[in-house]
């Protein structure tokens, strides 16, 4: 198995910091992104910026419950801000806070912004049980015209 590398923490709000510190979550960034999503099932996490999105703060204090919920049955990584955008074009996040499911490095869904306590034990629960799945992409903008095409 690969040992994961982690990057010197990061400063960030201390609920994040405490998903890292004291629920076992590992900061992802490329460096490190291969070897945590490899074997197994893990969620990423999606926090964004905690002032433009300050419910990523409660997503930080509901991820662990879950995990617990689900008998440790994924491993947590928390997505560096320096991450986020190549890992937000990889999977088709637009919204904070994101989790998204992957099974063996595969894609399995994703579930975007807070959601109540029953939501989030169906969505995960149908995730994690369900088929890998192609990511969503994000939409660019394509301008058309007749110039040139004949």
């Amino acid at each position: 198995m690969n040992e994961i590398q982690v990057s010197p923490a990061i400063t960030r709000h201390p609920l994040l910091g405490g998903l890292v510190g004291a629920h076992g979550a590992i900061e992802i960034d490329a460096a490190n992104y291969d070897a945590f999503a490899g074997p197994g099932l893990v969620v990423l996490f999606f926090a964004g910026d905690t002032v433009r999105y300050p419910e990523s703060l409660d997503a930080a204090v509901i991820l662990p419950e879950l995990a617990k919920a689900f008998g440790g049955a994924f491993r947590i990584g928390l997505v560096r801000p320096e991450a986020e955008p190549a890992l937000q074009l990889k999977f088709g996040v637009t919204l904070w806070p994101t989790l998204v499911l992957l099974r063996d490095g595969e894609y399995l869904g994703a579930i975007a912004r807070l959601r109540d306590w029953a939501e989030y034990l169906r969505a995960i629960d149908t995730l994690r049980q369900g088929p890998a799945a192609r990511p969503p992409s994000i939409g660019l903008a394509v301008k058309g015209g007749s110039e040139g095409c004949h």
